[in-house]
């Protein structure tokens, strides 16, 4: 890579990742930077996580931790602060979902006026459907027959918006197949994490009444926030690169020795989590293998927590019994003409359990494989050998830097890929200060500048 700018940069998805791109890269001041985002969807910067209206959807991270810009980490604070939303010296604010696309948006809107003259950024309303390389750099081909040519592509697509083929019994809430129901039927989610809670939550806005079940391998459910003093913690004192048996023995010393202080196991989960990245991409293969069977649901309900207002809710449904969490697998799902009859193995006891249920929800989160999920321009990259999926097929194969690598293990040059795509390489990378800090590392190696221009 050279030390100059790559001139033309088309990002594929204009979700949170790719205006979180786009805005790091245009912070360059390079007048040659030629930015393309490219979303089918006319409201950019919402992406799957953002579009929704519902109030009862809301950040699992505080305001103060969800500015936009590596840089400025207030960001997003200063801004709910301008409209009268958060004081200083109030408790943390969890804002509404839908109020931080909004603030995503009106970041684009910004970028949009500032670039009018200058013609730096381009927004293209189309779904792109696959991705080439060529002697000059790449060729993005798009639904309508057209193309976009240009110097290097980012895929920026997000999560994939179909269950994966060995759940196609189910849907994901608010496609094509979220058909109504009735109010009082009963319905299955798939999934027992944060995508289910959401799902509860728009249940309930709809006035469902009947039960939910939701089921999983081990049946956990998030943890509440609270308020944390994270440990202070130096990368000497973890054991990178060893076996997984070894690092979870250490983190429950470390545990432990934190709760004899006073701490709080949140104390120890966040002090940790600058970390993260690290500890994933020192462990061997085994490990990482090991750790996504037998630990990682663990590990989501401590980090990955909810808003304390929304795990109240949901803990007094379960309490009432309209949520029921179930720890085990389904075996089989058969559609009637009401429904679909389940088959539900328990993981305690191995008894069978048999529901029939009015709609299945799939929450489970994780793609199976991105070679053969939903996304049309990630799966022709793979079909033409541009790109594989990464050994455990949690994404796209890509390197530290986030240049996708080829299907003969050559790292590419001009393509490169951010956000949960990436979630092999970099594991931590759901939420938004892991994806702007990556934003902002391929910004700096795309588009270096004399200067950063401000925000």
């Amino acid at each position: 890579m050279s030390g100059r700018s790559r001139g033309s940069v088309l990002i594929v998805g204009g979700g949170a990742s790719g205006v979180i791109l786009a805005a790091h890269l245009l912070r360059s001041d390079d007048p040659g930077l030629r930015v393309t985002l490219i979303e089918r969807e006319p409201h950019l910067g919402r992406g799957l996580a953002y579009s929704t209206v519902l109030p009862e959807h809301v950040l699992n991270v505080s305001a103060m931790g969800m500015s936009a810009l590596a840089d400025e980490p207030r960001h997003f604070w200063r801004w709910l602060h301008g409209k009268g939303l958060v004081r200083e010296g109030e408790p943390p604010f969890y804002a509404p979902r839908s109020l931080y696309g909004a603030y995503l948006g009106q970041l684009l809107d910004g970028l949009v006026e500032r670039e009018a003259k200058s013609g730096r950024l381009r927004l293209v309303h189309e779904a792109a459907v696959g991705v080439v390389t060529t002697s000059a750099g790449v060729e993005v081909e798009l639904a309508n027959g057209a193309s976009l040519v240009g110097h290097v592509a980012v895929l920026a697509a997000g999560h994939d918006q179909e269950p994966a083929p060995e759940q196609a019994f189910a849907v994901r809430l608010g496609a094509p197949g979220d058909t109504p129901i009735d109010p009082d039927a009963p319905v299955l989610i798939l999934g027992t994490g944060l995508s289910m809670v959401d799902a509860w939550l728009t249940l309930q806005h709809r006035g469902h009444r009947g039960p939910v079940h939701a089921v999983s391998r081990r049946g956990l459910l998030p943890s509440p926030h609270q308020p944390t003093k994270p440990i202070r913690l130096d990368s000497a004192d973890i054991p990178l690169g060893t076996e997984l048996s070894y690092f979870v023995r250490w983190f429950r010393e470390l545990l432990r020795d934190t709760r004899k202080r006073g701490g709080d196991w949140r104390d120890v989960v966040d002090g940790l989590r600058p970390y993260n990245q690290r500890i994933w991409q020192s462990w061997p293969a085994s490990a990482k293998r090991r750790f996504v069977e037998h630990t990682k649901a663990w590990w989501d309900i401590h980090r990955h927590r909810m808003a304390p207002v929304i795990s109240g809710r949901v803990n007094a449904a379960i309490e009432s019994g309209r949520l029921k969490l179930l720890a085990g697998r389904v075996v089989d799902a058969t559609r009637m003409a009401s429904g679909s009859q389940v088959g539900i193995q328990l993981r305690k006891g191995q008894e069978l359990v048999s529901l029939d249920v009015a709609q299945i929800y799939d929450c489970t989160g994780l793609t199976k494989d991105v070679s053969a999920g939903s996304i049309a321009v990630v799966r022709s990259l793979t079909d033409r050998g541009l790109g594989r999926p990464d050994p455990l097929r949690l994404g796209l194969d890509v390197t530290p830097d986030c240049a996708v690598i080829a299907a003969d293990g050559a790292p590419q040059d001009k393509l490169f890929a951010i956000g949960p795509l990436t979630r092999g390489a970099f594991f931590e990378i759901d939420a938004i200060p892991d994806i702007r800090a990556q934003c902002a590392r391929l910004a700096d190696r795309l588009a270096p500048a004399r200067e950063k221009l401000s925000g």
